[in-house]
């Protein structure tokens, strides 16, 4: 808007356009008296996605001006809705008295809060990671930046591809992505709802080492390993504008930025993720995951660790035996129970810790890491009775601190107010100042009662009472019946509907004298928060290594926990390229099965490289190949697993591709999704891999399906040599085991009892000896009819069938056609009927005999 229309406009409004036009992106949320307002398009859109009222204000440029509020002190909940959709906020607060002779309020934009960069307890999801990520692109490679502002987390990456920068995007959840003007692949920027075009600007690499190197206060980028990551590093640069822009404070616990290294880590691939459900179901919900199975973690902090754990498990075996002696010490001793008892009050410090460094710590957050602090010594004396070395470097790290606990012990009331802003925080006897003008105060108080006593019987007036109210002051307050009692010198103050107000020299000239007290005693107290933060900022690189020690032992004692109730064994890793799982267990399934889950074994080595997995739809075949995959991941974070027995070696991917999804929205089919996941595995999978392939082919024409899953089959046995699970339909590929070796033929069998059938979900050698298709149909309510139609047809096909194999057609005999049909009694009745010999008499006879078998 140019200056001359804005010059149209009240001074208000003018304050106001001035100020959107400083932030044309972020909803402005205006401070007017008791409430924040919007207006104009701000108002519009935030009406309907706050669902709240749309009014008018007068007018201003002779136009009525689109209004919406809500109240001070309600906006947490306003804007905790608003970030949750992807959108910002800039809060523009009163900072200024009023100017003399126009009554307009100084006004300013103290804050931006965006869905990346909230701190706020209560606008975020504590038991999930709230990351701002930045993405760059040069030629086909990927620069990519997290940072977890809650944290002080900073990472970066630079994927090759397009299929890893997804992977990237589905591992981390971003809540907001900045990404340049000109960057082309749409479809990642879709995978996140905040999402943010920043000036190409931002993103260059001198600039970036620029700003990175001012907020590490470094001269190089050398020592944090990253100095050669240039499309990194472009991006980092970009999200740490972007923090200073809506921050507008110093950010000390922001340390360090470390390059994630792939190859310590075994890579999951964005469909992989998603088929294993290991945070989030294929609903999108929470219930029924990996993570709601084991996360039963104390801590807020500890919650979050272990899904990062989840998500990202390591190859390196010195971590993870590390974690497994941990778990091992803190099960066999018990300890993990006292433990846990021991976390309950630490809660979430690490997010308190962040808001420490960046000034905004609420008194209850103090409050809270004062029980933090004074925790540490129970829970260094229970790590002292474990004697690991596993152990060891937790418990240096969570130490205790007695200065800066005694510290908060003397300077924080016990429960304290929610905001510092009317006082009672510091604690009496920190600072002697304070608690003379607070005696004051007090002593004060004490004056009124006798002030109070001394008229009501001086003037003989029952009613009279003093007191205060922050318009008027204080007062002498009288019954309107006793109003002729008031002596000529109290002077009226304020008439009610039954009363008079007064005010005497002596009541007045005390009201200064408490109101100065007071004021005095806040201005103090609000001085003592300040300087309660720079003492404690020094130490905020020691308490921050407290609070990761102390999610790490969360994490460990709640797998220990898990270990113990669930059962699990502790996983042996060799250098032996392998997997052998005895009595391997789906640690979902068999938590919300009803009867007991039905455990089998997995052996996969050089010479049993790939399992062809046959057998009826429901048989168990997905849960096997699922459970397999999840023992191996849980076995790559330093976890126990749900086996009798695990033993393997590290492997360096895992590939999934199952189940039947389309992503229309991208112009792909179901059969086309199919396909590029499965082009992923073929191009990618090494003979350290695990690779999971359910049902491939199934998309397109019988012939095309079973030609794709065959040569897939022989490339991932012959070629890649990767340790697969192949499950099919196609019974052809049981062939295959005879052509090739290390293919071995498993199936899981099922038994019929007349249109019954019973799933065995047991794992056995050898190929399937049928697909149990039409029972399944029947369990699943297709219509009688049409599944004995089904059966009529199958017959049909039998009979003529051609054998896909050797590409020769079947032609059967009749004697031989009736030994492999499945007949009812009624057919075979028929068959057997001589036509050419039957009476008239006899004919009726048959004919009644077949409908009473029908």
């Amino acid at each position: 808007m140019t200056e001359q229309v804005v010059e149209h406009h009240t001074p208000m409004m003018q304050q106001y356009l001035k100020l959107k036009a400083q932030h044309p992106q972020e909803f402005l949320f205006y401070r007017m008296g008791d409430f924040y307002e919007l207006f104009y398009d701000d108002a519009k859109r935030a009406s309907e996605l706050l669902d709240i009222s749309l009014t008018k204000r007068g007018a201003s440029a002779g136009v009525p001006i689109p209004m919406a509020g809500v109240p001070y002190h309600a906006v947490e909940g306003y804007l905790a809705r608003l970030v949750q959709m992807g959108e910002s906020v800039a809060l523009c607060e009163q900072i200024g008295d009023s100017v003399i002779g126009k009554g307009l309020v100084e006004r300013q934009v103290v804050r931006i809060i965006t869905p990346g960069t909230v701190s706020d307890e209560a606008l975020l999801s504590e038991r999930v990671d709230n990351l701002l990520a930045s993405i760059f692109m040069h030629g086909d490679r990927f620069g990519y930046a997290t940072l977890d502002i809650t944290s002080g987390r900073f990472l970066l990456s630079e994927p090759n591809t397009e299929e890893e920068m997804r992977a990237e995007l589905q591992r981390t959840q971003p809540a907001e992505l900045l990404y340049p003007e000109d960057f082309t692949h749409i479809s990642l920027i879709g995978m996140c709802k905040g999402s943010r075009r920043r000036p190409i600007w931002e993103f260059d690499l001198d600039t970036a080492k620029r700003q990175l190197n001012q907020q590490f206060n470094t001269r190089d980028l050398v020592g944090f390993g990253v100095e050669k990551c240039s499309l990194g590093l472009a991006a980092a640069g970009c999200l740490m504008q972007y923090i200073k822009d809506t921050q507008r404070t110093a950010m000390p616990h922001i340390r360090t930025l470390v390059k994630e290294n792939k190859a310590q880590s075994v890579i999951l691939d964005a469909a992989t993720r998603r088929n294993l459900e290991l945070t989030q179901n294929l609903s999108g919900g929470l219930a029924n995951t990996l993570a709601s199975v084991l996360d039963k973690t104390t801590t807020p902090m500890g919650s979050r660790l272990l899904k990062r754990w989840l998500h990202q498990p390591v190859r390196n075996c010195t971590i993870i035996n590390e974690r497994l002696d941990a778990i091992d010490v803190l099960k066999e001793s018990g300890m993990y129970v006292e433990l846990t008892r021991a976390l309950n009050p630490i809660g979430d410090m690490e997010r308190i810790l962040a808001r420490l460094a960046l000034r905004s710590a609420r008194p209850r957050d103090i409050a809270k890491l004062r029980s933090a602090l004074q925790q540490l010594p129970e829970i260094k004396m229970l790590l002292d009775e474990l004697s690991d070395d596993s152990i060891t470097p937790l418990k240096y790290a969570s130490a205790p601190m007695p200065k800066l606990t005694h510290l908060l012990e003397e300077a924080i009331v016990e429960v304290p107010p929610v905001v510092i802003r009317d006082g009672g925080v510091i604690a009496t006897g920190y600072n002697s100042e304070l608690d003379d003008w607070r005696e004051l105060a007090e002593g004060a108080t004490r004056i009124l009662e006798e002030l109070e006593q001394r008229e009501r019987e001086l003037h003989n007036i029952d009613t009279l009472k003093v007191g205060y109210n922050q318009v008027h002051g204080f007062y002498i307050q009288v019954n309107r019946g006793q109003s002729h009692l008031v002596p000529p010198h109290y002077v009226g103050r304020q008439t009610l509907k039954n009363a008079e107000r007064y005010i005497i020299p002596e009541l007045k000239a005390h009201e200064d004298k408490v109101l100065n007290s007071k004021t005095k005693a806040l201005a103090i107290e609000k001085k003592l928060w300040e300087d309660l933060f720079d003492k404690l900022l020094p130490h905020l690189e020691m308490l921050q290594s407290a609070a990761d020690a102390l999610s790490t032992l969360d994490v460990l004692a709640n797998l220990a926990e898990r270990a113990e109730t669930l059962n699990y064994c502790r996983p042996i890793f060799t250098d032996t390229r392998g997997i052998n799982i005895k009595d391997g267990r789906h640690p979902v399934v068999e938590q919300v099965l009803n009867a007991p889950f039905i455990a089998n074994p997995t052996i996969l080595d050089l010479n049993r490289r790939m399992l062809i997995i046959t057998g009826p739809n429901m048989g168990g075949k997905s849960t096997y190949m699922r459970q397999t995959a999840l023992i191996t991941l849980l076995a790559h974070i330093g976890s126990y697993v749900p086996a009798k027995s695990v033993t393997l070696g590290t492997v360096d991917r895992i590939f999934t591709r199952i189940g039947a999804s389309d992503d229309l929205a991208s112009g792909r089919s179901t059969f086309m999704v199919e396909m590029t996941e499965t082009a992923n595995i073929l191009h990618n999978a090494t003979e350290n891999s695990l690779v999971l392939m359910d049902e491939i082919g199934r998309g397109t024409s019988t012939y095309d399906g079973l030609s794709l899953a065959w040569a897939s089959a022989e490339w991932l046995a012959e070629e890649l040599n990767a340790m697969t699970l192949f499950a099919t339909h196609y019974f052809e590929l049981t062939e295959l085991s005879g052509q090739i070796s290390g293919l071995v033929n498993v199936h899981f069998d099922a038994i019929e009892h007349g249109d019954a059938i019973t799933f065995m979900h047991a794992v056995q050698e050898g190929a399937a000896s049928k697909s149990y298709g039409l029972a399944v149909a029947g369990l699943a309510g297709v219509p009688k009819t049409v599944i004995q139609r089904a059966k009529h047809k199958l017959r049909q096909l039998e009979a003529s069938g051609y054998n896909v194999v050797t590409g020769e057609d079947i032609h059967l005999p009749a004697s031989q056609l009736y030994a492999i049909m499945e007949l009812s009694d009624a057919e075979k009745a028929l068959i057997e009927i001589e036509l050419d010999d039957l009476t008239p008499r006899q004919a009726l006879d048959a004919l009644y005999r077949l409908k009473a078998l029908i």
